[in-house]
């Protein structure tokens, strides 16, 4: 964990319950810059990379971490969305939202080093169900995981290659991603304290 990540926000002080914002458009833009200087020093540059982003947020991530390596190596990285939705183990527990497409590159993914990319890591549920939807789909030579926000509690051995936020959280706490061309906001990051329903929060955006 960086030192930066424990650093107190200007809202901090805002009212119990209150959301409050942990990253702003900024922060964001400057985490996505250096997640995609990271996948480039980890892949030793950009070939055979194939980006997939987790519907909804993860795939407009992946669009912008797309357009980020191309300004940094000059090469345009393809660019796809798997929707996890059948393949989640919760399905008798939560409502299901209808499944949205999945869009997988010409080239496929064989052979090729996958990044999943998605908003917030949670229990690792959501990456759990995002293998096995991959597996469906070919055999990767590597698959990592970029995310924009690490929020703990993690009920499964996942573990995020690259992380724009750690942010250390409560169960009882909700964690908000808005993204300009997803929401009707700019980019932002935000916690608030929240209902929980059996223990845990209703948490947008891919976050269990």
């Amino acid at each position: 964990m960086r030192a930066d990540d424990m650093l107190p926000t200007a809202d901090d002080a805002a009212a119990p319950g209150a959301p409050r914002t942990v990253m702003s458009e900024p922060d964001v833009a400057r985490a996505l810059r250096r997640i995609a200087h990271e996948i480039v020093e980890r892949n030793k540059g950009a070939d055979d990379l194939v980006l997939l982003g987790i519907p909804t947020r993860g795939v407009e991530l992946s669009r912008r971490l797309a357009a980020l390596l191309q300004e940094v190596e000059g090469v345009e990285v393809p660019v796809g969305a798997l929707d996890i939705t059948m393949f989640r183990d919760d399905l008798r527990h939560q409502p299901t939202r209808a499944p949205m497409p999945t869009r997988i590159p010409p080239g496929g993914v064989d052979d090729r080093v996958v990044v999943l990319v998605d908003d917030v890591l949670y229990s690792g549920r959501t990456i759990r169900a995002a293998l096995d939807a991959l597996a469906d789909l070919g055999r990767p030579r590597a698959v990592r995981l970029a995310v924009l926000v690490d929020r703990g509690h993690r009920e499964l051995p996942i573990r995020a290659d690259h992380v724009g936020k750690n942010l250390p959280t409560a169960h009882s706490e909700r964690v908000m991603v808005r993204l300009t061309g997803v929401d009707d906001a700019g980019d932002s990051v935000t916690i608030a304290s929240g209902e929980t329903r059996a223990g845990r929060p209703s948490t947008p955006g891919g976050a269990r």
